[in-house]
């Protein structure tokens, strides 16, 4: 016999919205949930993953101590990761990065949700949990240094695919708002605005009404956020500089040509090579609509699929600005490729089977490669941490003249600069090894002159020359060579890492 809390508890049901009370998604978000954890798990085997996390570390404990983003502390990318970095030290501290890592696992569950609600309604539960699932698999689909770490892409997926999902419900607002969160995260994040601005015209055609209304509401939506940062930070006319109008050599077309090609084409072999499950099945159907063939339909297509044909394409825009094309960067078109996978299989005579048979498959090796991912370059950056830390103490400064930064964080010592890589100082970049543009003359703007009134208050106890063969080594900067040689004698060399200390 039912008891009164039986019929309580059924009367409780009742009032839960009908998408709860069918328990779709509390049977699919546990398992999403278990998928995340497990795809990730390498990222809490290393310290760091890359220089990137190794900045972000570094600018966190500096804004800790009481910098200024923007000012006392810069870079070239919005302000939301390095708050998140800086408020999980305050609360966790500021040794290891687990609580980022944590959260990274998080925005990959909230990414594989959103896109799993987007094909859900296209093309039914089935597709759905599907969508979920190939997004947490592929996930992991490049070298494990750009899908373990807990870097600007990772926490931009989540606003970039929330605008989607809100454009495609009419919420005009909040598809406003989380282009811009997206944006305050990496800046490439705003190419998600072009198939929200593609899916408005083609609601107000359809339904004929007017378009400025809702446009009015995603610019109000988007700038609102935008507005609020810039109060927020004491600079504001720093975060427009450093984030927008000051990274035009940086994004520059000069560079080695060749060198890039081929990081633009290995990366996207190793993402092809990552989705082939659900990217065949997309090919065939375009090959059969080429060749002007009748497409074999095993389901309903609701709607077309342009909208995320142009998601695609903004995205490979946006992949491709400052012609770096690092892996990381290719995070940003998962999602709209895993979904238009998923459309093709849907509407076609494919089982799901052997795309979810290859998916995993090919997931289970890039997990493995990065639980067995070699770590001499981390194994040396410790050791020269170590030396510069025995060399000093934690009242001293230190100057790292390379591209990482992750050196300071390790040393647990503090940066004699606001520059915290030598890019800022001679325009070099990562990937572009041929650049000809690179030099004392190509610094950012008054860059050297904020260098030297740094050191002017005080020269750092130790630097630690990490630049190797790059074009920016001392001999080739002047101004570096000429403080070695004055100021400082050498005190170990590790491979083509030599630490100086200062002449006392």
């Amino acid at each position: 016999m039912p008891t009164p809390t039986d019929h309580r508890l059924a009367a409780l049901t009742e009032r839960l919205p009908a998408r709860i009370r069918t328990g779709y998604w509390t049977r699919v978000v546990p398992v999403l949930a278990l998928l995340a954890v497990l795809t990730h798990i390498p990222s809490f085997t290393r310290q760091v993953w890359s220089p990137d996390e190794g900045f972000l570390a570094t600018q966190a404990r500096m804004l800790s101590d009481g910098g200024v983003l923007y000012d006392t502390v810069v870079d070239r990318k919005p302000p939301l990761l390095p708050w998140l970095y800086e408020a999980c030290f305050t609360l966790f501290g500021s040794t290891s990065l687990w609580p980022l890592r944590t959260l990274a696992i998080v925005a990959h569950l909230t990414t594989a949700i959103l896109l799993a609600s987007i094909a859900r309604g296209r093309w039914g539960n089935r597709a759905g949990a599907a969508t979920g699932a190939l997004y947490l698999l592929v996930s992991i689909g490049l070298s494990p240094e750009d899908t373990q770490a807990a870097t600007f892409e990772v926490f931009m997926l989540p606003a970039m695919v929330a605008a989607f999902r809100y454009a495609e419900r009419r919420r005009w607002l909040a598809a406003g708002i989380a282009v811009a969160l997206c944006s305050l995260t990496k800046q490439t994040g705003g190419a998600v605005l072009l198939p929200v601005l593609w899916m408005l015209l083609q609601d107000a055609r359809r339904r004929g009404v007017r378009w400025l209304p809702p446009l009015f509401k995603i610019g109000f939506g988007f700038v609102l956020p935008i507005a609020l940062v810039a109060v927020i930070l004491t600079k504001p006319k720093g975060f427009l500089f450093w984030v927008v109008t000051g990274s035009g050599d940086y994004a520059s077309l000069g560079g080695a040509w060749l060198q890039m090609t081929g990081r633009a084409l290995g990366n996207s072999a190793i993402l092809l090579g990552a989705g082939l499950g659900f990217l065949v099945p997309l090919g065939h159907r375009l090959w059969l609509r080429y060749r002007g063939r009748p497409l074999p339909a095993a389901g309903v297509e609701r709607g077309s699929s342009t909208d995320l044909w142009i998601w695609l394409l903004s995205s490979v825009v946006a992949v491709s600005v400052g012609f770096h094309f690092f892996g990381h960067y290719y995070l940003q078109l998962m999602p709209p490729l895993v979904l238009l996978g998923v459309g093709a299989v849907c509407t076609s005579a494919i089982r799901w089977k052997p795309v979810l048979v290859y998916s995993t498959a090919a997931a289970t090796v890039f997990w493995v490669l990065a639980m067995a991912w070699p770590g001499e370059r981390l194994d040396r950056t410790t050791e020269v941490a170590t030396a510069v830390a025995a060399q000093t103490t934690p009242k001293d400064t230190v100057l790292v003249w390379g591209m990482h930064p992750e050196l300071y964080w390790l040393a647990d010592r503090k940066p004699a600069t606001r520059y915290l890589t030598a890019g800022f100082l001679t325009n070099y970049s990562g990937g572009k090894d041929g650049s000809p543009n690179v030099g004392e003359q190509y610094s950012v703007t008054d860059a050297w002159q904020t260098f030297d009134k740094e050191l002017d208050k005080g020269l750092p106890e130790v630097v630690v020359d990490d630049s190797g063969r790059a074009p920016y080594q001392p001999d080739l900067v002047p101004r570096i060579e000429a403080l070695l040689d004055t100021h400082y004698e050498m005190v170990g060399v590790f491979t083509d890492t030599v630490v100086y200390r200062l002449k006392h």
